[in-house]
């Protein structure tokens, strides 16, 4: 009988307890620590974890706390365990420059609930989110693999990118629209004083487009403070965006109007997919030098070509001082991957899997 695979997760609210118990669901040995001990002692009650320790010899260990705590924590998580570490914060410049041990690669789960803390812990949070990783330029070959192959049994899509590009673009996607919804509800919440009917009609899109406000204040008032400049940068967009539509609306111009929204329309058809029909797949193989950060430069080289990913693996071949990257992509991205690739010095070959 195979031996189970050991974990650990630092942090058990929302995201910590997801990632615990779809580590446990598929058999994993998990150990799990929180701040508040009786957060830690209801994970073990729930069988969320398997012990409330930090077990030294585990082969990952996950850190989901708050992004303000995460330097500190995955320092300790490194001095603590002999295995690699990740955390799941949503700001990644800070502590990808804070931390240089190649058993640490930054993450961050683009995945969320309703239900906060522990009591929403869900084994099936992960399935078809992206999450993303954020290597640096000396990321280490099987560390990178093992953590992408963890996570994509998980259910999740990795997608790899800088952590300064991260932060940029997960200001636009993420945390602008989640102050952009508060606001919303702020002024649907102000209004409703004057209109007693106005809230009885929030229905269908404004609850759908203000879901995100549910979220709790204290993460948001962290998130903000570590990712300022790149918020403030959207946020100002944004603002110039809405003027603009207000100046629209107010001097009638109906075709300016017209083509923003269909622009608006046309972009959201266009959002990627995720790769989910195996017989449309191609593999494609890339042989790779023994240098550190080889294989996370395939990855971000995907995302920068809106490549999915939809399998990832280096095999090593240690006579030949050499590794092959085996990559599973859809086949209509194959050739576009391909001469990305080429023209990063790479020599891939692609054969489609049916």
């Amino acid at each position: 009988m195979t031996e189970p695979r050991h974990a650990n997760v630092i942090g058990l609210g929302l995201i910590g307890g997801s990632i615990a118990a779809a580590l446990r669901a598929r058999g994993w040995v998990v150990a799990g620590v929180d701040d508040r001990e009786q957060t830690a002692a209801a994970a073990l009650d729930r069988g969320v974890i398997d012990a409330m320790v930090l077990d030294p010899e585990a082969e990952i260990t996950f850190v989901a706390v708050p992004v303000l705590q995460g330097v500190a924590t995955v320092q300790r998580a490194l001095a603590g365990t002999n295995g690699i570490v990740t955390d799941t914060g949503s700001v990644k410049g800070p502590i990808c420059a804070a931390i240089t041990d190649p058993r640490f690669v930054g993450g961050h789960p683009m995945a969320g609930s309703e239900r906060d803390g522990l009591d929403g812990a869900d084994p099936n949070l992960f399935e078809s989110a992206i999450w993303v990783l954020t290597p640096d330029d000396d990321a280490d070959d099987l560390v990178f693999s093992q953590l992408t192959s963890t996570i994509s049994g998980l259910g999740a899509e990795v997608v790899a990118i800088a952590p300064g590009r991260h932060d940029d673009v997960v200001a636009v996607v993420s945390h602008v629209p989640h102050l952009t919804a508060a606001s919303l509800m702020t002024l649907a919440d102000d209004r409703s004083i004057e209109h007693a009917a106005l809230l009885r009609l929030a229905a269908g899109g404004f609850r759908d487009m203000t879901r995100v406000a549910s979220g709790p204040p204290d993460i948001w008032l962290d998130i903000c403070d570590e990712n300022r400049v790149a918020i403030v940068s959207a946020l100002s967009h944004l603002i110039d965006e809405l003027g603009d539509v207000r100046d629209s609306i107010d001097a009638g111009r109906r075709d300016d109007l017209r083509d923003r929204l269909g622009r608006a329309r046309e972009a959201r058809a266009n959002l990627p997919s995720r790769v989910v029909h195996p017989e449309s797949l191609a593999e494609v193989r890339i042989p790779i030098s023994d240098r550190a950060g080889a294989a996370a430069e395939v990855f971000v080289l995907a995302a920068d070509l809106s490549v999915n990913i939809a399998n990832f693996e280096v095999v090593h071949v240690a006579e030949r001082n050499q590794g092959v990257a085996v990559v599973l992509v859809d086949q209509a991205h194959a050739e576009v991957f391909r001469g990305g690739l080429i023209a990063r010095g790479f020599r891939p070959s692609v054969q489609a899997l049916t």
